[in-house]
């Protein structure tokens, strides 16, 4: 199945990989209303919309809030049409130990990360369902699947999408509905998220390397967005991530004792913090899509090459497949002889 552009709806669209999302929904032939609070950053995604000829719908939206979140689906559906796809991307963070985050930091993390999700999906469920057309996306991590030091709030509620969107998932299969729902898990990436983080490490704040653009990650999920698939995993790292802590757990854990602390450190990057966004919105000003580390960051990487070009992969796969049974047979055939 493939989904013809209509309305999507992005939360957390006005920097970081949601920004880079709402980009390539336009650019897609997609009008795409912006859930987020920076009244800048909504601005400017907004202004990225339009300039690609489509019609844009910028909405201050706190996701955490579940009525701020209703209204603002209402107001979609009243101004730009019934939404096609809904994409739950918006995120807060907190970068220290457990003890040493503040409960109320802790809480508001996991109601903007986790319960913000929960609140997306369901303005987008219920409005989609009944009319049995509709697709949601939630933006996992491999985080879901693998926690690490110094994130305990973020890698807590990337667990808790999984399950409730698993959860949720079998209940629509339950009911017959043609209504998808989807989660593409990414690696690190190169975002203003670890510019305005509230963090109490002693240097500035990174994604564990390797770290990708976002441009590479937002193009896949306008990928599922358009031919849904339940599951996705976003470049090696992810890849890597997932299969070893299955594979060895306590290694993994061992690993992450050793280098988790100084891997999300930056000894390269000297530039100062923004103000966190964890309460309020930072309000200095448009932000965009990238982060502190363009100097250090992937554009391209085999892994995601591959997943967005599927059909190609396979018939190459099947084409070598064939071509090793045929030299197989003739080489049992010559040793018969």
């Amino acid at each position: 199945m493939r989904r013809t552009p209509g309305v999507a709806v992005v939360t957390g669209g006005s920097a970081g990989l949601g920004r880079a999302i709402v980009r390539e929904f336009a650019a897609r032939g997609w009008d795409v209303a912006i859930l987020a609070r920076g009244e800048a950053g909504l601005e400017g995604a907004a202004a990225d919309v339009r300039r690609a000829g489509r019609r844009a719908l910028p909405i201050p939206t706190d996701v955490a809030d579940r009525e701020q979140v209703e209204a603002a689906a209402d107001r979609v559906e009243q101004e730009l049409g019934p939404i096609s796809v809904w994409v739950n991307d918006a995120m807060v963070g907190v970068f220290s130990e457990f003890l040493d985050t503040d409960p109320a930091d802790f809480e508001r993390a996991v109601a903007v990360d986790f319960l913000g999700f929960v609140n997306g999906t369901r303005a987008a469920l219920s409005r989609m369902k009944p009319r049995n057309a509709g697709g949601v996306v939630q933006v996992g991590s491999a985080l879901a699947h693998r926690g690490i030091p110094l994130q305990a709030a973020y890698c807590s509620s990337k667990h808790a999408i999984k399950g409730f969107t698993e959860s949720v998932l079998t209940e629509l299969l339950h009911d017959g509905s043609a209504v998808t729902l989807s989660e593409v898990d990414m690696p690190a990436m190169n975002t203003i998220q670890f510019d305005w983080v509230k963090s109490k490490l002693p240097k500035h704040a990174q994604p564990v390397p390797p770290i990708y653009q976002p441009e590479i990650c937002a193009k896949v999920v306008v990928d599922v967005a358009e031919r849904p698939r339940r599951r996705t995993w976003v470049g090696e790292s992810t890849v890597f991530t997932i299969i070893g802590n299955r594979l060895g757990t306590r290694v993994a854990d061992w690993y992450l004792a050793r280098s988790g602390y100084s891997g999300q450190q930056a000894d390269d990057v000297d530039l100062p913090v923004l103000r966190p966004n964890l309460y309020e919105p930072s309000n200095e000003g448009d932000q965009g899509a990238h982060g502190a580390f363009d100097h250090r960051s992937m554009r391209i990487t085999p892994q995601t090459w591959a997943i967005r070009h599927r059909p190609f992969v396979y018939s190459a796969l099947g084409v070598a497949a064939v071509a090793i049974a045929a030299l197989s047979a003739g080489a049992v055939e010559r040793v018969e002889r």
